[in-house]
């Protein structure tokens, strides 16, 4: 019975270590990207557009490369998409329990270059993270990762559209400010 619960006790210590280790993989999805840091920018923007009748609007586009580049250190190249869908964020905002919620708010879509020369895309693992809060945010983010999907989708007969800068809470592309989402 001894030897039972020492194994038991330390299959759950490894598997806490292993966890620890790989949660990271879990929470956030990276995809290999075939254009540059700049033109795939550009085409996430332009999907999410497409995007507009599930209330998706993009809401910024940052360059957190450049401000470290401005305090003296260069790094290589960085941007965050940045896009809300009120269909999806209202019934978290309308929620007293879901509300602390919009720290996730807007989605951030992260392309940036590696030392290896290519492009990646990071994209929060919606599905999986929305099942840690409920039921009801589980379905709400699984919506958000199906919508995500189509955001890194990309068409190769299609031009490279312009990147559109933007700037956060801007209220997309240039409209009136209503907050970012």
């Amino acid at each position: 019975m001894l030897k039972f619960i020492g194994g038991f006790v330390i299959g759950i210590v490894l598997l806490g270590v292993v966890m620890f280790y790989k949660a990271g993989s879990f929470m956030f999805n990276e995809f290999e990207s075939p254009y540059s840091v700049e033109e795939t920018a550009a085409r996430i923007q332009r999907n999410i557009q497409r995007l507009e009748g599930r209330g998706w609007k993009l809401s910024g586009l940052r360059d957190p490369s450049k401000a470290v580049a401005a305090s003296g250190t260069n790094v290589m190249p960085v941007l965050l998409v940045e896009a809300c869908s009120t269909k999806y964020s209202a019934p978290l905002l309308k929620d007293d329990e879901t509300r602390a919620l919009s720290i996730l708010m807007p989605c951030t879509i992260t392309v940036y270059k590696k030392d290896n020369g290519k492009t990646y895309i990071t994209l929060m693992n919606s599905g999986l993270m929305g099942q840690m809060f409920g039921t009801n945010v589980a379905k709400i983010m699984g919506e958000v990762a199906k919508d995500q999907k189509e955001f890194v989708s990309f068409d190769p007969k299609q031009p490279a559209p312009p990147l559109i800068k933007i700037r956060p809470g801007g209220g997309g592309a240039g409209g009136k400010d209503v907050g970012g989402c």
